[in-house]
C-alpha cells in the first residue's frame, strides 16, 4: 500500500518558503508550484520536480529531473512513458528496499514508498549554480504506519556551458534512518537499479564507451567508467547531439556495469547489482557527471573531461 499524499503536502509547502528566485548574469532559477526550473542565459536547462506527481493517482514520485534539455532547449527525457510509466527523467531508485529479511518497498515501481523534499535550496558562484535538496523516503511499515526510512541529500550543480557542452554534477547521499535497511537492484539476471536516465531515444542512438562502440544486451554490459549516448535527439539526422555519463568512482577499478536499451526503456548505471547492500546511517555517497553535448566534442575530448572529473573528485574526497 502506498503512503497517502496527505503526509506529503504540508511538508512540500514548507519547502516553497525556503526557495527563492536566484538570478545572475548566466543563471536564473524560478520556483513554481511544482518545482524549480533553471535557465542559463535565458535557455532552459532542467526542471526539478519538487511536488509529488502521479499518473491518475499511480506511480507517485518527487525529487527527480524532468525535463532535462539539450543545448538547444529540446527535451532529452520522458516522464510516465506508456511502456514503463514508473520511469521518470533522471532518477535514482532500487527495486529491493529490504528491512531485515523482508522486502518492504519497490522504489523502481513506486510501490509502498514516497519521496518528500523537505529543504530545497539554491546557491551560486561565478561558475555554477547548485540545487540542493533533502528528501525523506517514507514507507508504510507493519505496526508503525508511515515511517521515514531514508534521508537523501542531493546536490545538482550546473556549470557554465561552452560552445560544445554543458556539465552537470550529481552528488547523492543516502542515510538509513532505521536499522537493518538494505537496497538492491532487481532480483534477476538484469540486476538493474541505481542512477537512471529515461531518454527520448532516437532510432539512430549509438552507445560508445572510451571510444569503443557498445552493443546493448538484455543483461548488464561491462564497459568503461563512462558511456556516451549520441543520436538525432533533436529530430534531424543531420544534427546529432548527445549526452555522456561519468561514474565516480569506477567499480573498484573494474569495468562498470551498464543496462543499455535502444528502444522504450531507460539507461542505468548498475549499483549495487542484484545482491542488496546494507545502507549505513553514516551514509552512502553516489557521484555522477552528465555532459550534454552537440556532437562536436571528440571521444578523446570526453575522455579528457572524464579524467579531469576524477581528479577533481579525488581532491574533494581527500579534503
Amino acid at each position: 500500500m502506498k503512503p497517502s499524499s496527505k503526509f506529503i503536502i504540508p511538508l512540500f509547502f514548507n519547502t516553497v518558503c525556503l526557495c527563492s528566485c536566484i538570478n545572475s548574469h548566466y543563471f536564473k532559477a524560478v520556483q513554481s508550484g511544482d518545482g524549480i526550473e533553471i535557465f542559463e542565459k535565458g535557455k532552459k536547462v532542467l526542471f526539478y520536480q519538487e511536488r509529488p506527481k502521479s499518473l491518475n493517482g499511480k506511480y507517485e514520485r518527487a525529487g527527480y529531473i524532468h525535463p532535462l534539455y539539450s543545448l538547444n532547449e529540446k527535451s532529452l527525457t520522458e516522464d510516465f512513458p506508456a511502456d514503463h510509466p514508473y520511469h521518470r527523467g533522471i532518477f535514482w531508485a532500487w527495486h529491493q528496499v529490504i528491512l531485515g529479511n523482508k522486502k518492504i518497498a519497490d522504489g523502481w515501481t513506486c510501490d509502498n514508498i514516497s519521496w518528500v523534499p523537505t529543504n530545497v535550496k539554491l546557491s551560486k558562484t561565478r561558475e555554477y549554480i547548485t540545487l540542493s535538496a533533502d528528501v525523506l523516503w517514507k514507507s508504510k511499515l507493519e505496526h508503525k504506519g508511515v515511517t521515514d526510512i531514508i534521508k537523501e541529500n542531493t546536490k545538482i550543480s550546473i556549470y557554465k556551458s561552452t560552445s560544445q557542452y554543458r556539465v552537470l554534477d550529481f552528488d547523492i547521499k543516502l542515510f538509513a534512518l532505521i536499522d537493518s535497511l538494505k537496497i538492491g537492484g532487481s532480483d534477476d539476471a538484469k540486476s538493474y537499479g541505481g542512477f537512471c536516465l529515461r531518454l527520448r531515444l532516437p532510432d539512430d542512438i549509438l552507445f560508445v564507451s572510451k571510444g569503443v562502440s557498445v552493443t546493448p544486451q538484455e543483461t548488464p554490459v561491462y564497459a568503461g567508467p563512462w558511456m556516451d549516448f549520441t543520436g538525432s535527439f533533436e529530430g534531424a539526422a543531420s544534427h546529432r547531439s548527445g549526452l555522456t555519463v561519468f561514474c565516480y568512482p569506477p567499480d573498484h577499478g573494474q569495468s562498470q556495469q551498464w543496462i543499455l536499451r535502444k528502444k522504450e526503456s531507460m539507461q542505468n548505471i548498475v549499483f549495487p547489482g542484484r545482491t542488496p547492500i546494507e545502507l549505513s546511517k553514516n551514509g552512502l555517497n553516489l557521484r555522477y557527471r552528465v555532459v550534454i553535448h552537440n556532437n562536436e566534442i571528440s571521444n578523446s575530448g570526453l575522455d579528457s573531461l572524464y579524467n579531469e572529473y576524477i581528479k577533481n573528485e579525488k581532491e574533494i574526497s581527500s579534503n
